[in-house]
């Protein structure tokens, strides 16, 4: 297996099957920086422009799978709620939006493998993925309202596509955690599977998958698109916007504000801070 390390994330191949792991375990893989999307969409695209890639397995180190954006600079209106309301629109159209468009975009099958908390962003990262398998302790969370903000990497696009539009508002509005049972009743990820066969499942799915023509699937994925597309490059103008207004919002300072107090008074506040 060859291993590729680079920055916020590793890629490993074995085969047809690349993996992409998000490997900054202490932070709960959180995303804290433009530039860890700008990597993660370079690494998606870099892998769809290899035609020897079959798959693409997505997942994190350590016990989450992305715990979201970093509540700590927002309360500091630092990185992503930095600026104007036209400096964040626009970090949001150069940066964070890249990712899902780079998902989006990619014609080889992709695979998340949800180890544990994908909350905010990382929920949104997990939703663009073709297949999820979930560990039974994996956790899903729209958790964008509670630190008042929208969601804000293409998240209200995918997720009624996944689980249909009462269900993904009902997630949306209420900021909810959803845990590894409910999100396979309610068709958010096909398995539920033991944490220590997760990775050695998803990779077995992999395999299987890409035994059959690269050419074949890719057309195949195409189609699915095809029939499914309506305009993702409008709805994330729209976000981008939206979510610019959001951030400088008194409403987002306080629930930010709100959401360190309650962190700073927790004895361990890495298991409890996954928004």
């Amino acid at each position: 297996m060859a291993t590729v390390p680079r920055g916020f994330a590793r890629l490993e191949r074995r085969g047809p099957v690349m993996t992409l792991t998000l490997d900054e375990p202490d932070s709960l893989n959180r995303f804290h920086s433009e530039n860890q999307f700008v990597e993660l969409a370079e690494q998606v695209r870099a892998a769809g422009d290899d035609p020897s890639v079959g798959v693409l397995v997505v997942t994190g180190a350590g016990r989450a799978f992305c715990a979201g954006g970093d509540i700590r600079s927002m309360a500091k209106r630092e990185g992503f709620s930095a600026g104007s309301i036209e400096e964040i629109q626009e970090r949001y159209r150069r940066s964070i939006h890249q990712l899902p468009r780079a998902l989006h975009g990619l014609d080889i099958p992709t695979i998340a493998a949800v180890n544990g908390p994908a909350y905010g962003a990382g929920c949104d990262l997990a939703c663009y993925c073709d297949i999820r398998l979930a560990s039974s302790e994996a956790t899903f969370c729209m958790s964008f309202a509670r630190i008042g903000l929208i969601p804000g990497d293409g998240g209200a696009w995918i997720l009624p596509r996944l689980v249909g539009r009462s269900r993904a508002m009902e997630l949306i509005f209420t900021a909810r955690v959803v845990d590894a049972q409910e999100a396979l009743r309610i068709g958010l990820v096909s398995q539920v599977l033991q944490p220590d066969t997760l990775l050695a499942e998803a990779g077995r799915l992999a395999e299987s998958i890409a035994r059959h023509p690269r050419e074949v699937l890719r057309m195949a994925k195409r189609l699915v698109r095809g029939a499914e597309e309506t305009g993702l490059d409008t709805h994330l103008e729209s976000v981008s916007a939206f979510q610019a207004i959001a951030h400088v919002s008194e409403a987002h300072r306080a629930a930010a504000d709100a959401t360190m107090r309650r962190l700073s008074g927790e004895a361990d506040a890495g298991a409890g801070s996954a928004e």
